[in-house]
Protein backbone atom coordinates (compact mmCIF):
# COMPACT_ATOMS: atom_id res chain seq x y z
CA UNK A 1 0.00 0.00 0.00
CA UNK A 2 1.06 3.52 -0.36
CA UNK A 3 1.47 5.28 2.49
CA UNK A 4 1.98 8.75 1.18
CA UNK A 5 -1.44 9.37 -0.83
CA UNK A 6 -3.69 11.91 0.31
CA UNK A 7 -6.73 11.24 1.83
CA UNK A 8 -10.42 11.94 0.19
CA UNK A 9 -13.63 12.79 2.15
CA UNK A 10 -15.43 10.65 0.38
CA UNK A 11 -18.80 11.63 -0.93
CA UNK A 12 -22.03 10.31 1.04
CA UNK A 13 -23.25 6.76 -0.64
CA UNK A 14 -20.78 7.30 -3.88
CA UNK A 15 -17.72 4.94 -4.68
CA UNK A 16 -15.80 6.13 -6.93
CA UNK A 17 -13.07 4.41 -8.62
CA UNK A 18 -10.44 4.03 -11.49
CA UNK A 19 -9.56 1.95 -13.93
CA UNK A 20 -6.29 1.09 -14.35
CA UNK A 21 -6.32 -0.86 -17.27
CA UNK A 22 -8.90 -1.77 -20.56
CA UNK A 23 -11.41 -4.19 -19.56
CA UNK A 24 -15.72 -4.49 -19.91
CA UNK A 25 -17.24 -2.81 -16.45
CA UNK A 26 -18.87 -6.00 -15.91
CA UNK A 27 -15.63 -8.13 -15.25
CA UNK A 28 -14.35 -4.36 -13.70
CA UNK A 29 -17.62 -4.53 -11.21
CA UNK A 30 -17.29 -7.96 -10.21
CA UNK A 31 -13.34 -7.36 -9.60
CA UNK A 32 -13.81 -4.24 -7.17
CA UNK A 33 -17.33 -4.18 -5.60
CA UNK A 34 -16.78 -6.43 -2.66
CA UNK A 35 -17.88 -10.01 -4.06
CA UNK A 36 -21.49 -8.95 -5.78
CA UNK A 37 -23.30 -10.94 -7.97
CA UNK A 38 -23.61 -10.50 -11.56
CA UNK A 39 -27.16 -10.23 -11.07
CA UNK A 40 -26.59 -7.54 -8.44
CA UNK A 41 -24.37 -5.54 -10.92
CA UNK A 42 -27.06 -5.57 -13.44
CA UNK A 43 -29.48 -4.44 -11.10
CA UNK A 44 -26.91 -1.04 -10.47
CA UNK A 45 -26.52 -0.55 -14.06
CA UNK A 46 -30.56 -1.16 -14.59
CA UNK A 47 -30.98 1.53 -11.77
CA UNK A 48 -29.05 4.14 -13.24
CA UNK A 49 -26.46 3.89 -10.87
CA UNK A 50 -23.35 3.70 -12.25
CA UNK A 51 -21.81 6.46 -14.36
CA UNK A 52 -18.89 5.93 -16.27
CA UNK A 53 -16.74 9.56 -16.95
CA UNK A 54 -19.68 11.62 -15.00
CA UNK A 55 -22.03 9.86 -17.70
CA UNK A 56 -24.81 7.34 -16.64
CA UNK A 57 -24.43 3.43 -18.46
CA UNK A 58 -27.15 0.94 -18.42
CA UNK A 59 -24.80 -1.56 -20.37
CA UNK A 60 -22.60 -4.42 -18.64
CA UNK A 61 -20.55 -4.73 -21.47
CA UNK A 62 -19.48 -1.01 -21.79
CA UNK A 63 -15.74 -1.05 -22.53
CA UNK A 64 -13.36 0.75 -20.03
CA UNK A 65 -10.06 2.18 -20.64
CA UNK A 66 -6.89 3.37 -18.42
CA UNK A 67 -8.08 5.83 -16.25
CA UNK A 68 -11.97 5.92 -16.71
CA UNK A 69 -13.46 7.11 -13.92
CA UNK A 70 -16.32 4.67 -12.52
CA UNK A 71 -18.98 6.17 -10.08
CA UNK A 72 -21.54 3.84 -8.23
CA UNK A 73 -24.50 6.04 -6.80
CA UNK A 74 -25.86 3.71 -3.60
CA UNK A 75 -28.44 6.07 -2.74
CA UNK A 76 -31.35 5.37 -5.40
CA UNK A 77 -33.43 2.24 -4.80
CA UNK A 78 -32.50 2.54 -1.17
CA UNK A 79 -35.03 2.86 1.74
CA UNK A 80 -33.15 5.50 3.57
CA UNK A 81 -32.23 6.18 7.23
CA UNK A 82 -33.88 8.45 9.85
CA UNK A 83 -32.87 8.12 13.39
CA UNK A 84 -32.44 10.87 16.11
CA UNK A 85 -29.48 9.00 17.43
CA UNK A 86 -27.35 7.82 14.10
CA UNK A 87 -26.57 9.24 10.84
CA UNK A 88 -25.27 7.32 7.91
CA UNK A 89 -21.70 9.37 6.60
CA UNK A 90 -21.07 7.50 3.41
CA UNK A 91 -22.15 3.94 2.50
CA UNK A 92 -21.39 1.50 -0.44
CA UNK A 93 -22.26 -2.05 -1.56
CA UNK A 94 -19.60 -3.47 1.89
CA UNK A 95 -19.07 0.07 4.32
CA UNK A 96 -21.14 1.67 6.37
CA UNK A 97 -19.70 4.68 7.72
CA UNK A 98 -22.23 6.42 10.69
CA UNK A 99 -22.44 9.41 13.43
CA UNK A 100 -23.55 7.81 16.38
CA UNK A 101 -24.69 10.03 18.89
CA UNK A 102 -24.26 9.60 22.56
CA UNK A 103 -26.40 7.42 24.59
CA UNK A 104 -26.66 4.96 22.21
CA UNK A 105 -25.17 1.49 22.45
CA UNK A 106 -23.18 0.00 19.29
CA UNK A 107 -24.20 -3.18 19.87
CA UNK A 108 -26.30 -4.97 22.35
CA UNK A 109 -24.60 -5.69 25.71
CA UNK A 110 -27.57 -8.08 27.51
CA UNK A 111 -31.35 -9.35 26.32
CA UNK A 112 -30.61 -7.74 22.74
CA UNK A 113 -33.99 -6.04 23.08
CA UNK A 114 -32.30 -2.72 23.52
CA UNK A 115 -32.23 -0.37 20.37
CA UNK A 116 -28.57 0.21 19.17
CA UNK A 117 -26.77 1.36 16.46
CA UNK A 118 -26.13 -1.90 15.12
CA UNK A 119 -29.94 -3.17 15.15
CA UNK A 120 -30.65 0.26 13.46
CA UNK A 121 -28.75 -0.56 10.32
CA UNK A 122 -29.47 -4.10 10.16
CA UNK A 123 -33.44 -2.81 9.99
CA UNK A 124 -32.00 -0.56 7.22
CA UNK A 125 -30.32 -2.94 5.22
CA UNK A 126 -33.35 -5.13 5.01
CA UNK A 127 -35.78 -2.48 3.19
CA UNK A 128 -33.60 -3.05 0.38
CA UNK A 129 -33.13 -6.37 0.66
CA UNK A 130 -34.18 -9.53 3.39
CA UNK A 131 -30.51 -11.11 2.46
CA UNK A 132 -28.70 -7.96 3.40
CA UNK A 133 -26.56 -8.39 6.76
CA UNK A 134 -24.62 -5.88 8.53
CA UNK A 135 -21.26 -6.82 10.68
CA UNK A 136 -19.65 -4.55 13.47
CA UNK A 137 -15.68 -3.94 12.77
CA UNK A 138 -15.32 -1.51 15.92
CA UNK A 139 -16.94 0.50 18.83
CA UNK A 140 -18.03 3.28 20.90
CA UNK A 141 -19.27 3.33 24.42
CA UNK A 142 -22.44 4.61 24.99
CA UNK A 143 -21.99 7.86 26.28
CA UNK A 144 -19.24 8.33 23.51
CA UNK A 145 -20.41 10.16 20.09
CA UNK A 146 -18.80 10.85 17.19
CA UNK A 147 -17.59 7.98 13.71
CA UNK A 148 -18.31 4.51 13.78
CA UNK A 149 -17.36 2.11 10.87
CA UNK A 150 -19.74 -1.04 9.82
CA UNK A 151 -19.36 -3.96 7.05
CA UNK A 152 -21.82 -5.80 4.73
CA UNK A 153 -19.91 -8.32 4.09
CA UNK A 154 -18.08 -10.96 6.34
CA UNK A 155 -14.93 -11.18 4.64
CA UNK A 156 -14.85 -7.26 4.66
CA UNK A 157 -15.08 -7.38 8.53
CA UNK A 158 -12.21 -10.12 8.86
CA UNK A 159 -10.30 -7.79 6.72
CA UNK A 160 -10.70 -5.17 8.65
CA UNK A 161 -10.11 -6.77 11.80
CA UNK A 162 -7.37 -9.30 11.28
CA UNK A 163 -5.66 -6.19 9.32
CA UNK A 164 -6.38 -3.09 11.34
CA UNK A 165 -3.27 -1.19 12.43
CA UNK A 166 -2.25 -1.65 8.51
CA UNK A 167 -5.92 -0.48 7.51
CA UNK A 168 -6.78 2.21 10.03
CA UNK A 169 -3.80 5.08 9.88
CA UNK A 170 -5.76 7.86 12.25
CA UNK A 171 -8.30 7.64 14.76
CA UNK A 172 -8.80 11.34 16.95
CA UNK A 173 -10.59 11.96 19.35
CA UNK A 174 -12.19 15.22 20.73
CA UNK A 175 -12.26 15.29 24.85
CA UNK A 176 -13.13 17.92 27.13
CA UNK A 177 -11.03 16.83 30.55
CA UNK A 178 -11.63 18.40 34.42
CA UNK A 179 -8.64 20.93 34.85
CA UNK A 180 -6.11 23.14 32.62
CA UNK A 181 -3.52 20.70 31.07
CA UNK A 182 -0.25 21.93 31.57
CA UNK A 183 1.77 20.02 28.64
CA UNK A 184 1.19 21.05 25.29
CA UNK A 185 1.10 17.71 23.96
CA UNK A 186 1.85 14.20 25.38
CA UNK A 187 1.77 10.28 25.24
CA UNK A 188 0.32 8.12 28.22
CA UNK A 189 1.78 3.97 27.72
CA UNK A 190 0.34 2.09 30.28
CA UNK A 191 -1.03 -1.21 30.56
CA UNK A 192 -4.69 -1.71 31.23
CA UNK A 193 -6.67 -4.36 33.36
CA UNK A 194 -10.23 -5.49 34.05
CA UNK A 195 -11.75 -5.55 37.70
CA UNK A 196 -14.17 -8.13 37.63
CA UNK A 197 -16.42 -6.93 40.25
CA UNK A 198 -16.75 -2.84 38.96
CA UNK A 199 -15.69 -3.61 35.66
CA UNK A 200 -13.49 -0.60 35.49
CA UNK A 201 -10.36 -0.24 33.35
CA UNK A 202 -6.95 0.16 36.10
CA UNK A 203 -4.25 1.74 34.33
CA UNK A 204 -0.57 0.75 35.01
CA UNK A 205 2.62 2.71 34.66
CA UNK A 206 4.46 -0.92 34.99
CA UNK A 207 4.04 -4.79 32.80
CA UNK A 208 1.90 -5.91 35.48
CA UNK A 209 0.36 -8.71 32.47
CA UNK A 210 -2.34 -6.35 30.88
CA UNK A 211 -2.53 -5.21 27.90
CA UNK A 212 -0.33 -2.97 26.81
CA UNK A 213 -1.95 1.43 25.48
CA UNK A 214 -0.77 4.25 23.89
CA UNK A 215 -2.63 7.19 23.89
CA UNK A 216 -0.72 10.36 22.29
CA UNK A 217 -2.64 14.35 23.30
CA UNK A 218 -2.84 17.57 22.50
CA UNK A 219 -4.05 20.63 23.89
CA UNK A 220 -6.18 22.29 22.13
CA UNK A 221 -7.70 25.06 24.55
CA UNK A 222 -7.93 25.68 28.04
CA UNK A 223 -9.40 27.38 30.70
CA UNK A 224 -8.49 27.10 34.73
CA UNK A 225 -11.40 24.33 34.96
CA UNK A 226 -10.88 22.56 31.98
CA UNK A 227 -8.95 22.09 28.67
CA UNK A 228 -10.14 20.53 25.21
CA UNK A 229 -7.68 17.83 23.99
CA UNK A 230 -6.99 15.94 20.24
CA UNK A 231 -6.00 12.59 21.31
CA UNK A 232 -4.83 10.32 18.61
CA UNK A 233 -4.89 6.47 19.62
CA UNK A 234 -2.34 4.05 18.81
CA UNK A 235 -3.89 1.31 20.01
CA UNK A 236 -7.74 0.85 20.86
CA UNK A 237 -7.95 -0.92 23.86
CA UNK A 238 -11.95 -1.29 25.88
CA UNK A 239 -12.09 2.39 27.81
CA UNK A 240 -8.32 3.30 27.16
CA UNK A 241 -8.86 7.08 26.66
CA UNK A 242 -11.11 7.34 29.76
CA UNK A 243 -8.62 5.40 32.24
CA UNK A 244 -5.36 6.97 30.76
CA UNK A 245 -7.14 10.81 31.05
CA UNK A 246 -7.71 9.53 34.96
CA UNK A 247 -3.96 8.17 34.93
CA UNK A 248 -2.98 11.82 34.59
CA UNK A 249 -5.50 13.95 37.14
CA UNK A 250 -7.83 14.90 34.21
CA UNK A 251 -10.87 12.76 33.90
CA UNK A 252 -13.08 13.05 31.30
CA UNK A 253 -15.80 15.83 31.77
CA UNK A 254 -18.70 13.99 32.91
CA UNK A 255 -17.29 10.77 33.51
CA UNK A 256 -18.19 9.72 36.95
CA UNK A 257 -16.95 6.24 36.52
CA UNK A 258 -13.21 7.44 35.93
CA UNK A 259 -13.41 10.53 38.44
CA UNK A 260 -14.88 13.13 36.94
CA UNK A 261 -16.94 15.53 39.41
CA UNK A 262 -18.48 17.51 37.34
CA UNK A 263 -22.73 16.48 36.30
CA UNK A 264 -23.07 16.33 32.48
CA UNK A 265 -26.06 14.70 30.66
CA UNK A 266 -23.41 12.81 28.79
CA UNK A 267 -19.74 11.94 28.74
CA UNK A 268 -17.90 15.09 27.39
CA UNK A 269 -15.21 12.28 24.65
CA UNK A 270 -16.07 12.27 20.69
CA UNK A 271 -14.81 10.05 18.35
CA UNK A 272 -13.68 13.24 16.03
CA UNK A 273 -11.46 11.01 12.37
CA UNK A 274 -11.37 7.82 11.01
CA UNK A 275 -9.25 7.70 8.64
CA UNK A 276 -8.50 4.28 6.64
CA UNK A 277 -7.90 2.45 3.54
CA UNK A 278 -11.10 1.47 1.58
CA UNK A 279 -10.66 -2.48 2.22
CA UNK A 280 -12.08 -2.82 -1.66
CA UNK A 281 -10.78 -0.02 -3.71
CA UNK A 282 -7.54 0.58 -1.48
CA UNK A 283 -8.35 4.21 -1.93
CA UNK A 284 -7.26 6.26 1.42
CA UNK A 285 -10.24 7.58 2.69
CA UNK A 286 -11.14 10.43 5.72
CA UNK A 287 -14.37 10.73 7.92
CA UNK A 288 -15.20 13.52 10.28
CA UNK A 289 -17.92 14.31 12.62
CA UNK A 290 -18.24 17.81 13.78
CA UNK A 291 -16.97 18.62 17.54
CA UNK A 292 -20.36 18.84 19.73
CA UNK A 293 -21.25 22.55 20.28
CA UNK A 294 -22.18 20.97 24.09
CA UNK A 295 -18.19 20.52 24.99
CA UNK A 296 -16.95 23.83 23.17
CA UNK A 297 -19.47 25.67 25.37
CA UNK A 298 -18.46 24.66 28.49
CA UNK A 299 -14.81 25.68 27.77
CA UNK A 300 -16.33 28.96 27.62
Amino acid sequence: MNRRRKPYAASPRLTKLTAKENAILMDFLLDKMGGMSRSAVKSLLSKRQVSVNDKITTRFDTPLQINDRITINHSHGNAGLSHPKLRILYEDSVLIVVEKQEGLLTVTAGSGRETTAFSILKNYVKKSSPANKIYTVHRLDRETSGVLLFSKNRDVQHVLRNNWHSIVTKRIYTALVEGKVEKESGQIVSWLTENEISLKIISSPYDNGGKQAITNYRVVKSSEKFSLLEIELETGRKNQIRAHMESIGHPIAGDRKYGSTIEMKRLALHAHVIEFYHPVTNELVRFESPIPTELVKLLK
